[in-house]
């Protein structure tokens, strides 16, 4: 056991009382698991939810970790894909779940990306009224984003995340070296997720991604470890003062308004979530200049770091009305308005209601 122990050491804390868990960042650690789940005291029956292209590669080294230690595992095989992050595929997760016999003493692994992480959280959420969960997150967005926070969820055919719930893991553990399997386009998303907290919480951060891009396109696993640890670090020192989305954690969203909005208008197929939140943040920071809330030098920065990462800025030709149609079903509209996140230059920012979408997307270049 104690070679499973070697590799877990050191991990970033998300303080929130008795729901407190750690985040485990290392390389080659997916082999700790089962001794993490012992050490976490989970129950006997696990559910490991993954993908097809996902559980290929890594559902056989996280099975055996957790038989090792003791634990009987079932396999839950979902579709791949954003546009599978709905209440059909969450139901053939209850139907497998019901069907293996896990009771309130199981627990749900989910083994996967972003879509991956939202859909086995929100299952484990639902269950039985709530069963614990760990995420062991496989792509470079939900490792610095998604596996963080407690969020999880599915979409509606109206917008994106809209059913959903607060609910945290157990733990996370974070293996570097899965991402070595990540297509470049797959693993280049991700970066739009680390950028967005060097734009609104930590210009140092900015700065160091602006300095190491192409180390951190060549998968540089010393950058990866700082940037990756930085971004978890970023992400639960406001999700241990906001969990629940009360105000501050809103700064979160920078970007992903008009991003949300190009995921609904292109029916998850055209863009992946980083792609869409990269857009998004392109458009922000035009918007945050337009109203006076940042410079141009500021605005010329953060597009020049989205194009060095090879990052898309550019909206898809849909009309305005569209565009204004899809954020109006966003869940952060309220009846004062809709929460948008301005970038401050770089490393601040500000959270304004916003009544006239329609002024800000006259800001934004559709199309370019």
């Amino acid at each position: 056991m104690n070679k499973n122990n070697s590799s877990v050491v050191d991990a970033i804390q998300v303080g929130l009382g008795d729901r407190s868990y750690p985040i485990h960042i290392s390389t080659h650690n997916l082999n700790s698991l089962g001794f993490l789940c012992l050490e976490h005291k989970l129950g006997r029956k696990a559910a490991i939810v993954t993908n097809p292209t996902i559980g290929a590669h890594y559902f056989q080294p996280a099975e055996a970790s957790l038989v090792s230690a003791g634990f009987s595992v079932c396999k839950i095989e979902i579709p791949d894909g954003e546009q599978y992050k709905n209440s059909e595929t969450l139901n053939l997760i209850y139907d497998k779940l019901i069907e293996n016999g896990l009771d309130r003493g199981s627990f749900i692994v989910a083994l996967g990306g972003g879509v991956i992480g939202d859909m086995a959280g929100y299952a484990a959420a639902t269950y039985l009224r709530g069963i614990p969960f760990v995420q062991v997150p496989t792509t470079l967005l939900a490792q610095v984003d998604s596996s963080v926070g407690g969020k999880t969820g599915i979409n509606h055919h109206k917008g994106k995340n809209l059913i959903g719930a607060f609910y945290q893991p157990k733990f996370v553990l974070m293996d570097l070296a899965v991402l070595d399997s990540l297509s470049d386009r797959e693993y280049i998303s991700g970066f739009a997720e680390m950028l967005k907290y060097g734009v609104v919480l930590d210009g140092k951060f900015f700065d160091f991604m602006h300095a190491n891009a192409e180390k951190l396109l060549h998968r540089d696993k010393d950058c990866l470890q700082f940037a990756v640890k930085t971004s978890c670090m970023l992400k639960a020192s406001i999700v241990e003062r906001d969990e629940r989305e009360g105000g501050l954690r809103a700064v979160l969203n920078y970007g992903h308004t008009i991003g949300h909005a190009v995921e609904t208008l292109t029916d998850y197929r055209q863009f992946l979530h980083g792609e869409a939140v990269s857009i998004g943040m392109a458009q922000a920071a035009r918007i945050s200049e337009a109203m006076g809330v940042s410079s141009t030098s500021s605005t010329h920065h953060i597009m020049s770091l989205l194009a060095k990462l090879h990052l898309p800025t550019g909206l898809p030709a849909f009309k305005t009305d569209d565009y204004l149609a899809a954020i109006l079903h966003d869940k952060k509209i309220k009846d004062d308005g809709l929460s948008f996140v301005f970038n401050k230059d770089i490393g601040n920012f500000i959270i304004d209601k916003v009544k006239d979408v329609g002024r800000l997307l006259k800001v934004c270049e559709i199309g370019d």
